[in-house]
């Protein structure tokens, strides 16, 4: 009896242990299964055909979740990648020119008529100029090498000012020109993209009533600009954990924007600011909606946003629906990224044209009006919701106007007005990312 009371604790002690050795529940381990190889299969692909990352870092990257991603193994075709745990479960993922790549989950037949990224998309010459300043590209390249030192993975930092990149500094296997996964940065490329439809008159920030599942409950009160600002009140849970409403959108839905959909109404719309990748998903869904297709999204993104930037390398896959999925699967070279923070720094206009307009670019700058944070524009995180509380500010040492997407692994684009600059940093950090101290460092530089 005894041996056995001791084994029990035994047991019980090792499951309620687990999240932490293991990174998720032993209770959890059908979903995390089932986690483990749809996310192996989806970065495995994206990793190897987007970014062309060698399969030591994309499974270093993919251990960074969870010690059970490194038990996968990872094989290609020309155009497709399966992740295999163990022998135990498999999963893959199909890459498509033009659209990145999509997890194999139902019937993807409707991927194969889809026109992605042009491929003349690149000799557009709109792209962002590069006027590289010495003393600024020395102080970025130190503190690229700083930031390795001490393990942060970094693999691109960029300065611009003026317009233009003046300093650009790039880690092992990295170059001016690869793609890399901006994770939930993707969020406000998804709000500057519904801008750009706000701006041609095809969509209304005020528009309720937004899906016909809707139409008769609370849900019907929930306007685009609470979507926008992560205040319709829908219950949607954010968790990152094998079997979460997250991770299963993002890994084993065929339409990610369908859970969402079926969310109910938890808080009074504009009540409540509650993070959600739902929402994201949810806008893409009412994006297309209101173009009507699929294809007429996709020519939305790379005909009204990419070419007019020059955003060479910018993608954003599709779920196996067909509709993208702009919460997460995004990838763009770093002066990609520095591109769309400068577009916002410029109010909207580039060289000329106003892709934005200006009170998009100031209504994505202004607070929410929840209860409980107003720190967040159009899926923006903003610094200060009271410019006069300095303690309650994001980023306490930086200008009370600086605003920035954010993405996990520490993707940044911090967008300061006040100073004219904006800064990039794109990498694979778990821990805390000195984003103030690094900023603050480099403008002691002399330019």
């Amino acid at each position: 009896m005894k041996k056995t009371g001791v084994a029990l604790l035994l047991l019980g002690g090792l499951v309620a242990s687990s999240p932490a050795w293991l990174g998720f529940g032993l209770w959890r381990l059908p979903d995390a299964v089932d986690v483990a190889v749809s996310m192996g299969a989806k970065l495995g692909c994206s990793g190897h055909f987007i970014s062309g990352f060698e399969d030591q870092r994309i499974l270093s990257d993919l251990a960074s979740y969870s010690p059970a991603n490194s038990l996968l193994t990872l094989t290609y075709t020309a155009n497709t990648a399966t992740a295999d745990l163990l022998g135990i479960s498999q999963a893959s993922a199909t890459y498509r020119p033009g659209l990145g790549c999509t997890l194999d989950i139902g019937n993807t037949h409707g991927l194969e008529g889809l026109q992605g990224k042009p491929t003349d998309l690149a000799n557009n010459n709109a792209a962002i100029p590069v006027s590289i300043r010495p003393a600024w590209q020395a102080s970025l390249d130190s503190l690229l090498a700083q930031d390795n030192q001490q393990g942060l993975d970094t693999r691109a930092l960029l300065v611009v000012k003026d317009g233009q990149i003046i300093a650009e500094s790039y880690g092992p296997g990295v170059s001016d020109s690869t793609p890399l996964l901006g994770w939930s940065m993707g969020k406000s490329v998804t709000a500057i993209l519904l801008g750009r439809m706000q701006t041609l008159g095809a969509v209304k920030i005020n528009q309720n009533a937004l899906f016909s599942d809707w139409q008769n409950d609370a849900r019907a009160g929930i306007r685009l600009e609470n979507m926008l600002q992560m205040t319709s009140g829908l219950g949607f849970d954010e968790t990152y954990a094998p079997g979460t409403d997250a991770t299963k959108m993002l890994f084993g839905a065929h339409a990610a924007a369908q859970l969402p959909l079926l969310s109910s109404a938890a808080y009074k719309a504009g009540s409540y600011f509650d993070y959600s990748s739902g929402t994201t998903n949810l806008l893409m869904r009412y994006m297309r909606d209101q173009l009507g297709s699929e294809q007429a999204l996709l020519d939305m993104l790379y005909q009204q946003l990419a070419a007019p930037l020059g955003l060479t390398t910018l993608v954003i896959e599709p779920d196996p629906s067909g509709v993208l999925v702009g919460s997460s699967y995004i990838y763009a070279s770093g002066r990609d990224w520095a591109g769309l923070g400068n577009l916002m720094l410029a109010e909207g206009v580039w060289q000329g044209k106003t892709l934005l307009s200006a009170d998009w670019v100031q209504r994505t700058q202004q607070p929410n009006r929840s209860d409980n944070d107003r720190r967040y524009g159009y899926q923006f995180w903003l610094n200060a919701a009271d410019r006069e509380d300095k303690s309650s500010w994001r980023w306490p040492q930086l200008p009370a106007d600086a605003y920035a997407m954010l993405g996990n692994r520490k993707q940044v684009v911090m967008i300061i007005p006040s100073l004219d600059m904006v800064f990039v940093r794109l990498g694979w950090s778990k821990q805390e990312y000195p984003t103030e101290q690094n900023i603050l460092q480099l403008l002691t530089t002399e330019s």
